[in-house]
């Protein structure tokens, strides 16, 4: 099987993942810009605060899914969507050895080839240790569901005092999931609209953590040397639909095209998944492979 690469699959028609298109979500975020702009947000110092508490609420607001133990996690800091959010874990734990499970965000594999002393290795090729820090998705990347052994290797991180970032990132655009935040392993977690909106390049996330270890994205945090103008759009997004909204938009229309298709809806509204084989050029590395509707599923409502 030839390996996929990032560009050659996202040159498919259904390969990738981003939000789903809509022009009126579009040009609603185009108006919030300019808006922005003008109504001087770039100099409201209380506009951080803001947006995180409303996120931090926000996400709660899902009757889609259920959320357990966020209560834990009280320190909250804006991230450059959740990709900062990993550098930073990645720079806490760059002495240890990285863990990720096979089709995880292909970003992992990079950073463990580049930052960690003791590089990466897939969950599936070796136990892990003590040594160890792990990332994982929820829902994971490769499927949009939860990933089958995800209990499993949060309950032995927890018994080998093995530090976990999970990733929400697509919280937003899911249902049926359950988000159980109350496994001591757990370090942070990482949200971001990124998924959910057409917002992918203001990068709008948000890190939470147990407590305030003073690291180098809460200076940038305390100081207020963040992306204010991206702030004032995602606090726009956030106050205009829920976190249940995409998933109940799109679910028939992501019924319909898994049916034409022949492929598995996923727990993510803009995917479904191939479990055998037909659609072998769309897999990432896992054992079933990745179709996104994102591109076309609003022609489907």
């Amino acid at each position: 099987m030839t390996k996929p690469t990032l560009t050659n699959l996202k040159t498919l028609p259904y390969g990738g993942a981003q939000y789903a298109i809509n022009a009126d979500r579009e040009k609603f975020v185009h108006d919030s810009i300019i808006k922005a702009a003008n109504d001087r947000c770039l100099w409201d110092t209380d506009l951080q605060r803001t947006f995180l508490d409303e996120y931090y609420t926000w996400i709660q607001t899902t009757s889609l899914n259920t959320i357990i133990g966020i209560e834990a996690f009280k320190t909250k800091a804006f991230s450059q969507g959740t990709t900062e959010a990993f550098d930073k874990f990645y720079l806490k734990n760059s002495s240890r050895r990285l863990r990720y499970f096979r089709g995880e965000y292909m970003y992992h594999q990079v950073a463990g080839r580049q930052y960690f002393d003791y590089g990466s290795k897939f969950i599936e090729d070796d136990e892990l240790a003590g040594c160890d820090c792990v990332v994982i998705s929820l829902p994971f990347s490769d499927t949009g569901n939860e990933h089958p052994r995800m209990k499993e290797v949060l309950e032995e991180c927890t018994r080998l005092n093995i530090p976990v970032l999970v990733d929400y990132a697509y919280l937003g655009i899911c249902s049926g999931i359950t988000f159980d935040l109350t496994y001591p392993c757990i370090t942070d977690v990482t949200f971001s609209l990124s998924k959910t909106f057409p917002v992918p390049h203001l990068r709008i996330g948000m890190r939470l953590t147990r407590q305030d270890d003073d690291d180098a994205l809460m200076v940038m945090n305390k100081t207020s040397y963040t992306n204010r103008l991206a702030i004032q759009v995602g606090l726009n997004l956030i106050q205009t639909w829920t976190p249940d909204f995409i998933p109940t938009q799109y679910k028939s229309a992501q019924q319909q095209l898994c049916t034409e298709l022949g492929v598995t809806a996923s727990n993510t509204v803009i995917f479904g998944i191939d479990t055998e084989n037909k659609y072998s050029e769309y897999n990432r590395g896992g054992q079933t492979n990745r179709l996104c509707f994102a591109k076309i599923i609003d022609t489907k409502i």
